[in-house]
């Protein structure tokens, strides 16, 4: 197979020529063509790339997008409808219910003192439940793990649990520094009430040192009493804690509006190019369209789900015409279940997928790919990695793939993850940060085009 492409002023107008098929060439002469078709992806996709414009779009017609609320209906439509207007096939919408927590008006946290009534900048974590009107007062306890909290458990009765353990900054990779301290904010509200905490207070999931709190999801246990749990900047976790250091009985009020509603029927959406050879082998690229209710979810995840499309669309513009079909699915339920996730891998488990690709780190430049599978099949993938070398974003590593995959991955599914330069990702992480303005165009689209060229070779080669 063989690409012929042709220029004009300011577009590429491709004609793909079928000579011969790529399988009965020497690897070295498919190399050679499929390094001309990237190159002409990368021109493409820099000067006609669609996925800021599409972000765009839906960071400001509809903005966060958490399970359950209006926007998140409205931003499962304006997805369909995006794929129609870029003439991918099959687009459809598969129906599941999520989750419906509401945040509520009411976020609110004091320091009280004889001398001082010092406001906190705190959020509620998503699945928390309220407070009375009233709101919880009690003394405060800081830890920063659950072993110090549980050798301090005779102190813990009665008061609000502040658990104050910063992502570490000696960690060079910022994922494994969110690693490093996010069971806090997941289990802090379980832990806490297991030794007679009334509330649970969480230093951000951010490294960063500013005013903005960041919320994310927590869990209950239903053998364990369900208290109210909050995130608070980091500013003021600081600030809290030199407080405790001089007050040891210092008194904070918390008062959260939030509540948990039935389950609410929403949607994965999907849409694909049909391979013209092998249309019941897939490749699937995916992101999650739904965010929690701060900011405009614009790298956690729009970047992801417009990266899908545009991935895609720029396969059809090209006129390409993959062997095997390539799936766009954008996730619903993401952030707060996972509910997107587990329906798709169980209506589809019947499909032969040959790999899953996931874009949820940001939309940042692109440096590669992490990919779990065996090691032929890492071998099979990781060759191709030199057509990546011009836009930095060669470096394909064992260990990747993403949240929703992940149940595609214990059916025996290669999952693979888009890697970016994602240092500057938990700044804005599930907080008001999360803004279209953090999102750099050029970064946003190459992070596109190293996804349409991995998708389409996938596509020609199978594993």
């Amino acid at each position: 197979m063989y690409f012929t492409f042709h220029y004009s002023m300011n577009k590429i107008f491709p004609v793909l020529v079928l000579y011969a098929f790529i399988h009965t060439h020497s690897f070295s002469q498919s190399k050679r063509m499929y390094d001309s078709l990237a190159r002409s992806i990368i021109t493409y996709g820099l000067t006609s790339g669609k996925a800021y414009e599409m972000l765009n779009e839906l960071c400001f017609s509809i903005g966060h997008r958490l399970s359950g609320s209006p926007q998140a209906a409205q931003a499962v439509e304006w997805s369909a409808n995006k794929m129609r207007e870029y003439s991918l096939d099959n687009v459809r919408l598969e129906s599941l219910y999520v989750p419906h927590w509401i945040r509520g008006p009411i976020e609110e946290a004091s320091i009280l003192d004889k001398e001082i009534h010092r406001p906190l900048t705190v959020c509620a974590l998503g699945g928390s439940i309220g407070t009375s009107s009233e709101g919880i007062t009690a003394a405060v306890l800081e830890v920063k793990t659950f072993e110090e909290l549980h050798s301090l458990k005779e102190f813990a009765k009665g008061k609000i649990i502040f658990f104050n353990r910063p992502m570490p900054k000696e960690k060079i990779m910022p994922f494994e520094a969110y690693g490093s301290a996010v069971n806090q904010r997941g289990s802090g509200a379980i832990e806490a009430a297991k030794v007679g905490g009334v509330a649970a207070l969480v230093r951000s999931m951010t490294m960063r040192l500013d005013d903005v709190p960041h919320t994310g999801s927590m869990g209950y246990n239903d053998t364990v009493r369900k208290i109210p749990s909050a995130a608070i900047s980091t500013n003021d976790a600081d600030m809290l804690s030199a407080f405790l250091s001089k007050e040891k009985n210092a008194m904070v009020n918390l008062k959260l509006s939030c509540e948990t509603l039935p389950d609410v029927l929403s949607a994965n959406v999907l849409g694909e190019i049909i391979g013209s050879e092998k249309p019941e082998e897939i490749i699937l690229v995916g992101g999650h369209l739904d965010s929690w209710d701060k900011g405009q979810g614009a790298h956690d995840d729009g970047a992801g789900c417009v990266q899908s499309i545009e991935a895609l669309r720029i396969i059809r513009e090209l006129g390409l015409q993959p062997k095997r079909t390539i799936r766009a699915v954008l996730f619903m339920n993401e952030e707060n279940g996972l509910r997107g996730g587990k329906h798709y891998a169980q209506f589809h488990s019947n499909e032969k997928h040959i790999v899953a690709v996931e874009t949820d780190a940001g939309g940042f430049s692109p440096r590669g790919f992490g990919i779990s599978t065996d090691s032929v099949r890492f071998e099979k993938i990781a060759r191709w990695s030199y057509l990546f070398e011009s836009i930095d974003a060669d470096n394909f590593k064992k260990g990747g793939g993403g949240a929703d995959i992940s149940e595609l991955a214990k059916h025996g599914v290669p999952v693979m993850g888009l890697r970016v330069d994602a240092q500057r990702y938990f700044d804005y992480h599930h907080s008001d940060n999360d803004t279209f303005d953090k999102v750099n165009e050029r970064e946003l689209e190459l992070g596109a085009i190293a996804l349409s060229i991995l998708l389409f070779v996938l596509a020609e080669e199978g594993l």
